[in-house]
């Protein structure tokens, strides 16, 4: 009977682990100087290895004839540990087996010495996935077990398990496989199968397992039975992914932004029946190699993993946009992906993404409200507008700014209200006195938008189409010995400041009208941002 690949090669000892040195190491250590815990906490990645040196741990500590910390493979009982048969070895699937019952009748038969070993282990496969009873029923049994128990749990989700179980453990964190690692244990396999498998097929396979040896091995093993010869392009056939050129296509034009060509690229790769979810999971990753690419370019071979010529198009692509831009597509390629996970259609999500960024459309932020608060906002405005807000007739509203200290101001030598528009003085270094303000008071600073001054004599005008900004003048000795500051920080004298409104009535209502009617059929929020 045909046994899959990554049953085939599972490693046997702790020696054909790779990648987890840090943690074999250790272990083979602590049984060599028979100094093994009563528990372990295995937790990582899938595919990295934890239930593997979980089953290795289980034969070297009951293995009669163990070699530097690693079983033997020779006697009955590494045999029958192979094959599963050992009595004395009980692995549990907690994700099936997580009731309060299942682990009582753990605890029952802990109390019972071993038939043949010397140590009965226990192996807790998706410990997480164990109920909070069940977790309750295996604390006291955990805490002080037998001299001849030992535990070893194995969890992809370490913070599901409860700190009073894992501080009763010696955890142990399994890192993901190196890509470099996967593809030279893959080329091992393949060479041991006869099977052809060439290096850059073995080096896709290694990115797609993102980590994980078992999912590579279960790659390799869907490829052969696929072509003779495995290279990159089959495993992008098998796996369903686009490959490396039809992505750099794309983000060529992404950087060029060729909207029909990005486009094009995508409807040619829909037709090939690609998964368009997990195109845009490649285009983030390159992506991100790019962002790399461009912020460390000194460090770029030693931090991305990619083919010689693979880092050469990517370099050009960096060199064609900026830091900020890159991180923005990246931004939007993920938002997009997250997306694609809800709607109907992912085709059209992902190409509205596509233009979007060709076209240098920024997304949306403008969040949406409940009709009550929309309501509740048009209603004030609109008693606002009854109540008189606006001036009733065509006048210029007058306010004069308190002065900074005691001394007093120079007496007003002009009578503001018969002053002619062609007496006025256009104040030529208005924009700078609006940026000293802005740093002094940045909020009321942004009512001022718009707005210009003059002088004659000592008295300086601010004509301003924004009435709010009157308002706050009037209404704030604060705002309006902070403009005063401004004022004589920039003019080096001191002015009796007045501010008037160029806006008129109708013009004040009109406006009002339009921004009810875009506040009625688009949400209060829109029309505060366009008017």
């Amino acid at each position: 009977m045909y046994k899959a690949l990554y049953r085939k090669w599972r490693p046997l000892t702790f020696d054909d682990v790779i990648s987890q040195n840090h943690i074999t190491d250790t272990i083979k250590n602590q049984i060599k100087n028979e100094k093994t815990a009563h528990a372990y906490l295995f937790t990582g990645s899938r595919g990295t290895g934890k239930t593997t040196c979980a089953r290795i741990f289980a034969k070297a500590v009951n293995c009669p004839n163990m070699k530097d910390g690693n079983p033997c493979l020779e006697c009955d009982i590494c045999r029958e540990a192979d094959e599963n048969s050992l009595t004395d070895i009980v692995e549990i699937d907690a994700a099936s087996n997580n009731g309060v019952e299942d682990i009582r009748d753990l605890r029952e038969g802990a109390v019972y010495s071993p038939e043949r070993c010397r140590y009965k282990i226990y192996i807790v496969d998706e410990v997480h996935m164990l109920s909070v009873s069940a977790f309750n029923a295996l604390l006291k049994i955990m805490e002080e077990p037998p001299p001849y128990v030992k535990f070893i749990l194995a969890t992809t989700e370490i913070h599901k398990v409860p700190a009073t179980v894992a501080s009763r453990c010696q955890r142990y964190d399994f890192r993901r496989i190196r890509q470099n690692d996967i593809a030279d244990r893959l080329s091992y396999i393949a060479e041991q199968e006869h099977i052809e498998l060439t290096k850059d097929g073995a080096f896709l396979i290694a990115k797609l397992a993102d980590g994980g040896m078992r999912d590579a091995v279960s790659l390799l093993d869907q490829c052969s039975v696929c072509a003779d010869r495995i290279d990159a392009e089959t495993v992008s056939q098998t796996a369903g992914i686009a490959g490396n050129d039809f992505l750099y296509d794309i983000l060529e034009a992404v950087a060029d932004s060729d909207a029909p060509k990005a486009v094009a690229v995508t409807a040619k790769l829909y037709d090939m029946s690609k998964e368009l979810t997990r195109l845009c999971d490649e285009l983030i990753m390159q992506l991100r190699n790019i962002m790399l690419i461009k912020a460390s370019p000194t460090n770029a071979d030693s931090i991305i993993t990619v083919m010689p010529d693979d880092m050469a198009r990517l370099k050009v692509i960096a060199d064609k946009s900026g830091l900020d831009k890159i991180m923005q597509w990246l931004a939007q390629f993920q938002n997009c992906r997250e997306r694609m996970a809800r709607v109907m259609n992912k085709r059209v999500e992902f190409e509205m993404n596509l233009i979007k960024i060709c076209s240098d459309i920024k997304e949306n932020s403008v969040q949406t409200i409940d009709n009550s608060e929309i309501y509740d906002k048009i209603k004030k405005l609109e008693n606002k507008i009854n109540s008189g807000y606006i001036p009733k007739e065509k006048e210029f509203l007058t306010a004069t700014a308190p002065n900074t200290d005691n001394q007093p101001l120079p007496n007003v030598n002009v009578d503001i209200k018969n002053i002619n528009p062609d007496e006025w003085t256009p104040c030529s270094r208005w924009n700078e006195i609006m940026q000293v303000f802005s740093d002094i008071n940045g909020a009321y600073a942004g009512c001022m938008n718009g707005s210009t001054a003059s002088t004659n004599g000592n008295v300086l005008c601010i004509f301003t189409p924004n009435r709010f900004a009157i308002d706050f003048l009037k209404k704030s000795r604060e705002n309006a010995i902070a403009l005063s500051k401004a004022v004589y920080t920039v003019l080096g004298q001191k002015y009796s400041i007045t501010a008037r409104c160029t806006t008129t009535v109708e013009e004040t209502k009109a406006k009002a009208e339009q921004f009810l009617k875009k506040a009625i059929n688009s949400g209060i929020e829109t029309a505060v941002e366009n008017n």
